[in-house]
């Protein structure tokens, strides 16, 4: 309780002074000041104790030569003996010395950052803290910032609070200076009951993670300002307020991030709690081909390109195209297939959120099987990747490599409006490798849309949250694992009971698109306008056209030439019978054919086929057209799909390859039967005459999660709408009434 008020003690003191930056910054960019000062402050603590003897130390080692990395672990022993990580300041400042010079503070500020220790330094470069300092002095508020922190009313020492308490505040405070920032935030900031609940879901079910001394890894490799990381370390390990599930666990924790003032919050965090940042990488993920940043340490690609991790978050960004990474992504794809990433399959440009389950996917260990640790997903998308993508595209085949290893183990609905920069549903998926053996071969789908409470404040889009409870009963969902299970829930201000998880075989999320076709009819006649149709076809105007751009005269000479031949084919196609409406194209074609004899006219293949198109006409009275062997031709117009389920009895995974090509006859062999009775059950009945391209049939899947919670309601009897209305009529005419 007493470190609880101390923290918003802290908190408030550190509002006020950020409201003192009004003017030169707006309310969401005090962040840009407030964070960095932080952290320089509580470095400044940590290291004012044994300020001198490292100064003295320095002098000393440099007079003998020694430098770089061996000064470095020599200082950093000194500056703070109880540290593991590296941290000192070479620099004779302290916040205290640079108020002693008021003229020239804001120089030897900067002075004083770059007398870090690498690494914190580069945090400072990150949070591109040296133009800020220029504009707090322009402003006249970079004294009166640094007095502040220096007040008797903050104490950041280490005396008053420890690194993972000073962890943990500083995580508070970035909380509230990203919600004050939402416009901003979404980008790469998480709520924090959506990162509980998804801690919470991942750690379900893993009985390994309570032996005594158990190594464990956590990855992010969208790990904006680290909250995803440090939650699963906190609800391991515990925060010195609460239990962890095993304190006694060894958590490491790996990241990349691509923004660098998110990327300088998280090391900022871990270094404040004295946790190695070295696993922490500024770069993309996904992979930059020919990146241009490459002084300030950018990784333009996965940073832990060797690694496998036990447990693995995101929030990827979703609804954002992956143009920058376009050609490095395809690259790899075509060139390593599954020995890379990404050899299910790629996504439309706009939206590359399945390349990060992908990527995750390949960072998974071993599964138990096969004597490996196995390893466990959760990933934040929004609903794009439950089923956009027809069957055969990169999202369906992503899904289908998926579900059909098994992977797939549950996706949780969360309520709307829960992220600061958008109102839209997203939902929680849950991959793993290891599934429990009752779980084996299912999906769990559990709609926990309604498990929230209205915000009494809304932030940006956010106006709804998890509580604690609503996380529980989620959580309680998904470890019980029962089909049709339900929960409590709020509708229309009164509780009721509704079915709020579902269990399905993996098999069922996939489905056969077959073609459907219907054979071609056509009726033919030279009547005077179809013969005017003669010039929309392309094949008959081209007669009349040159390719000789270079000679005019042979150029006129081709176009005179094709002029006549066009006259002339109108000429026979005048003289034959108006009248007669020919039903079958053989016969058709046997008049025209002897006509151009006669006439002694030699065609080519496209230009009879212009003349056919032009005169004939869908005519369901027709005769059938048939191909060289009899066989019945389809008519593109008529041509139509069916989504068809897979047999009951199917194994998957399927034979077809991700091409869509390789294998395609084992497929046929496994449903072609199953297509059949398809078609005479519910396509026959209606249009006998259909059949099926077999060649064409795809295997697609998605997961429709909202339809399988959809609760069907009545509408209102005519009679109570009709009363309704009968009432406003009456209260209008009553106002109208008063008003004349």
């Amino acid at each position: 309780m007493q470190r609880a008020t101390h923290h918003n003690q802290i908190i408030s003191f550190i509002w006020n002074v950020a409201n003192k930056l009004r003017g030169p910054y707006r309310p969401p960019q005090y962040r840009r000041v407030m964070l960095p000062m932080i952290v320089l402050r509580r470095f400044d603590l940590v290291l004012a104790e044994n300020k001198e003897q490292v100064l003295a130390e320095k002098e000393r080692l440099e007079a003998k030569g020694i430098t770089g990395p061996a000064l470095e672990k020599a200082l950093s022993r000194i500056a703070a003996t109880d540290r593991k990580q590296e941290l000192f300041n070479t620099s004779g400042f302290t916040f205290e010395k640079l108020l002693g010079d008021a003229p020239n503070i804001a120089g030897n500020l900067i002075a004083y950052i770059q007398g870090f220790s690498p690494r914190a330094r580069d945090i400072f470069d990150k949070f591109e803290f040296e133009a800020e300092i220029s504009k707090l002095d322009e402003a006249n508020r970079l004294f009166l910032i640094i007095k502040e922190f220096c007040s008797s009313e903050i104490d950041l020492s280490t005396h008053a609070i420890n690194n993972l308490q000073m962890g943990y505040l500083f995580e508070e405070l970035v909380r509230k200076f990203n919600e004050q920032a939402n416009e901003e935030a979404g980008d790469h900031f998480t709520p924090r009951e959506v990162i509980n609940l998804m801690v919470q879901l991942l750690f379900t079910g893993e009985e390994g993670i309570y032996e005594k001394g158990i190594y464990r890894s956590v990855y992010d490799p969208t790990a904006g300002t680290g909250g995803m990381l440090s939650e699963s370390e906190k609800f391991i390990c515990g925060d010195g307020q609460t239990t962890g599930l095993n304190p006694d666990a060894n958590i490491e924790l790996f990241g990349q991030e691509y923004n660098p003032e998110s990327y300088a919050i998280c090391c900022s965090d871990l270094l404040i709690k004295d946790e190695p940042i070295s696993n922490l990488i500024y770069g993309d993920t996904l992979g930059i081909k020919d990146a241009k940043n490459k002084n300030n340490g950018f990784v333009p690609n996965d940073g832990h390109p060797d690694k496998k991790f036990h447990y693995m978050l995101a929030n990827p960004p979703f609804g954002v195209e992956w143009k920058p990474e376009e050609d490095f992504v395809k690259e790899e794809y075509k060139n390593l297939g599954f020995s890379g990433r990404f050899g299910a399959g790629l996504p439309r440009i706009n939206d590359g959120s399945l390349l990060f389950l992908q990527h995750m996917i390949s960072k998974m260990h071993h599964p138990p099987q096969v004597g490996g640790d196995g390893s466990k997903i959760g990933i934040v998308f929004n609903g794009s990747p439950l089923f956009t993508g027809d069957a055969g595209s990169g999202e369906s085949n992503i899904r289908r490599w998926i579900i059909e290893n098994d992977m797939l183990d549950a996706i949780v609905a969360l309520p709307d409006q829960m992220f600061y920069n958008t109102g839209i549903y997203t939902y929680v998926w849950l991959v793993t490798n290891k599934k429990q053996k009752h779980r084996k071969g299912k999906i769990q789908l559990i709609d926990g849309t309604r498990h929230f409470k209205k915000m009494d404040k809304s932030l940006g889009n956010k106006r709804n949250e998890m509580s604690p409870d609503h996380i529980a009963e989620i959580v309680r969902l998904y470890a019980e694992n029962d089909h049709d299970a339900q929960s409590t829930v709020i509708i229309d201000g009164k509780p009721q009971q509704r079915t709020c998880s579902k269990i399905f075989d993996n098999r069922e999320f996939g489905f056969l698109k077959m073609t459907v076709e219907r054979p071609l009819r056509l009726n033919f006649q030279c009547s005077a306008d179809r013969i005017d149709r003669l010039s929309d076809q392309r094949a008959f105007t081209n007669l009349a056209t040159s390719q000789k751009r270079k000679d005019a005269a042979k150029q006129k000479e081709e176009i005179a030439a094709g002029q006549k031949l066009q006259a002339e084919i109108k000429a026979v196609l005048d003289g034959l019978d108006k009248t007669i409406l020919y039903r079958n194209r053989d016969i058709f074609l046997k008049t025209l054919n002897g006509a151009l004899k006669k006439a002694d006219l030699k065609i080519a293949a496209p230009v009879k086929k212009a003349i056919l198109a032009a005169l004939s006409e869908r005519d369901p009275e027709a005769d059938i057209c048939t191909d060289s062997k009899g066989n019945p031709e389809p008519d593109s117009e008529l041509r139509d799909t069916e989504l068809v389920p897979l047999p009951s009895d199917i194994e998957l995974p399927l034979p077809l390859g991700y091409d869509n090509e390789t294998d395609h006859d084992k497929l046929l062999d496994l449903v072609r039967d199953h297509c059949e009775t398809y078609l005479q059950a519910e396509v026959l009945p209606h249009v006998p005459d259909a059949w099926i391209d077999h060649n064409k049939t795809k295997v697609g899947y998605e997961i429709p999660l909202t339809r399988q919670f959809y609760v069907y309601q009545p509408p209102r009897p005519l009679e109570a709408i009709a009363g309704e209305i009968s009432q406003l009529e009456k209260e209008i005419i009553s106002m109208l009434s008063e008003v004349l």
